[in-house]
């Protein structure tokens, strides 16, 4: 589904982690989690606002930024070139986009201003509909 520019690029949809996404969504330790399935964004991403709920912006940004470069790897694995559509509403994308999400929270609160900027503008380029998500 494009959004509305027949030359953008087709949407990124990661492929789903099932075994991972099922300890997180049973409660298993995202720490433990993201021990046994490294390459899991989203495991990453949840340290990263535990983190940040307990005012420990340095830690959140450390795993924010590992479970963004895992999903940039995920992405690109995917075909995802750089640019283009990567949707909120399917749930293996919300890893590596609260993952980068986490990320400019963590750099705004440590004064990072200009990675705010970037990593709120890829959220914006990859689907708006992640900065509500993510209260951005």
């Amino acid at each position: 589904m494009t959004r509305g520019n027949l030359l953008e690029p087709p949407e990124t949809m990661l492929p789903e982690d099932s075994d991972a996404q099922a300890e997180l969504d049973r409660g298993d330790d995202p720490a433990d989690v993201a021990a046994r399935h490294p390459t899991f964004s989203a495991a990453w991403a949840r340290l990263a606002e535990l983190a940040l709920e307990s005012e420990s912006p340095v830690a959140a940004y450390a795993y924010a930024r590992t479970g963004y470069h895992r999903g940039l790897d995920a992405l690109r694995k995917a075909g995802w070139k750089g640019f283009g559509p990567v949707p909120w509403h399917h749930r293996p994308n919300q890893g590596v986009l609260r993952s980068v999400a986490m990320l400019a929270k963590a750099a705004r609160d440590i004064g990072e201003d200009e990675e705010y900027q970037r990593c709120s503008q890829l959220l914006a380029d990859s689907d708006p509909a992640s900065l509500e998500a993510n209260g951005l």
